[in-house]
């Protein structure tokens, strides 16, 4: 069988080597782009944070999602969040630290972090399309108490592309859970995000550290290049 384009691509420019993506193993996966975490006035506000700190991601994002779906790529989002009676919400995680509001709390968007509120629910310019999966996690990581491993596993999907937020919390939680777990992730450097810079700063040098002890990182336009050379031409559909 010949296909009219290559179906892998490379990222040189990655720390700390070269990373190449094969088209037919590898996802996107945006983490917890919620708006309870980046719409002003909503949770993540209410604890104090700067959320343009996160809305800044969603630009460079928005542009990958794009180019990851030209280029056949399937686009997998997670959101955090709690059934309405917090039955999957454990009293260490409820009571953490003394915010003005809660989980389960009635905020600017809804109930806060509950399954259903129009807060839980992904912010409009990166909504996923019918028929792309969307994972509602309990969890900061996105393979604990959930169905994303066996989702990769039946798509033969062995490499991430991992965006979204937190970096230091939810985003690395989950590259390192899929680490443990075989996967190879690049962290797209400008597509996540943190309440503190000096987080991010870390958050990404941590990922790439020691040869790559977690994975790799690249910034969004290098990996938007990348992935146009497995966007098939005209000639090929």
């Amino acid at each position: 069988m010949t296909s009219a384009h290559t179906p892998e691509t490379s990222i040189p420019s990655a720390s700390p080597t070269e990373f190449t993506i094969d088209a037919a193993t590898t996802a996107l996966l945006v983490i917890d782009m919620q708006r309870d975490f980046l719409l002003p006035g909503g949770f993540g506000e209410s604890l104090g944070n700067d959320v343009g700190l996160l809305r800044s991601v969603i630009e460079p994002l928005a542009g990958l999602i794009a180019v990851a779906r030209e280029a056949g790529i399937p686009v997998i989002h997670t959101r955090e969040g709690h059934l309405p009676d917090l039955s999957d919400c454990p009293p260490a995680k409820l009571r953490r630290g003394t915010p003005s509001q809660r989980i389960g709390d009635p905020g600017a968007f809804g109930r806060i972090l509950v399954r259903g509120e129009y807060g839980h629910d992904i912010v409009d310019e990166l909504a996923p399309l019918e028929g792309e999966t969307v994972i509602d996690k309990p969890g900061k990581g996105a393979f604990y108490a959930t169905e994303l491993s066996e989702i990769l596993t039946s798509a033969g999907i062995t490499t991430l592309l991992v965006t979204g937020v937190t970096t230091e919390v939810c985003v690395h939680t989950t590259v390192r859970e899929a680490n443990d777990r075989g996967y190879e992730c690049l962290v797209v450097t400008d597509c996540v995000g943190s309440y503190f810079p000096e987080f991010q700063r870390v958050g990404l040098e941590m990922i790439s550290a020691q040869g790559g002890i977690f994975g790799w990182t690249a910034p969004s336009q290098d990996v938007v290049a990348a992935l146009v050379a497995l966007v098939p031409t005209s000639a090929s559909r």
